[in-house]
């Protein structure tokens, strides 16, 4: 069997700690429960992330990377039905792959607006709601107040359904879950396909 490649290893450990962070809160997850989570020895772990506040970072950083990525890929498309999917696929993609980073963001919902997650919460959110081209001051409908609560319910459920049938035996293929989220914008099969 292969040994995995050091990004591999580092995928898995930011993708665990992430569903720690999430579960846990941050002060409450040490570098050992981490690091007994992934199967690596605690001075492994601190080898490739030399504090808490470092895995943390680097936790939040792909997290923020990967949205920027999403929002590149839609920044060429005027806001509208193929914007929606560029967005809504890459989240959709994001969350299949990414379920801890997801279940952090949702988490982190529930806090307060001063708790640990709220700055890294709000850049995230502006990242992929500037995404669906609401801030695009030549388009009538981006500020509708439906199209933003639209948006809010398909990310939404877009999450939770990722995170929910993430490792069940039943997974939804990313299609059916962009199709629904697709739907939830107002846009309908017939219309996106």
């Amino acid at each position: 069997m292969p040994r995995p490649t050091r990004e591999q290893i580092e995928d898995e450990i930011l993708e665990t700690a992430a569903t720690l962070f999430a579960r846990h809160g941050f002060k409450e997850t040490s570098i050992q429960r981490v690091a007994d989570a992934v199967g690596y020895s605690k001075t492994g772990l601190l080898h490739r992330f030399p504090s808490k506040e470092a895995l943390q970072r680097a936790v939040i950083d792909r997290a923020v990377g990967e949205v920027r990525a999403i929002a590149a890929a839609a920044a060429e498309l005027p806001p509208g039905r193929a914007r929606d999917r560029v967005v809504i696929t890459g989240v959709a993609r994001l969350a299949l792959d990414r379920p801890g980073a997801v279940a952090l963001v949702l988490s982190g919902l529930m806090n307060a607006p001063d708790s640990e997650f709220a700055t890294v919460l709000d850049d995230i959110g502006q990242l992929v709601f500037g995404a669906f081209g609401i801030d695009d001051p030549d388009c009538a409908a981006a500020a509708d107040p439906m199209r933003i609560l639209r948006i809010t319910g398909a990310l939404g459920a877009l999450a939770v359904t990722s995170v929910a049938l993430h490792d069940k035996p039943y997974p939804a293929a990313l299609d059916d879950i962009v199709t629904v989220s697709c739907d939830a914008l107002g846009h309908g099969r017939a219309q996106i396909d």
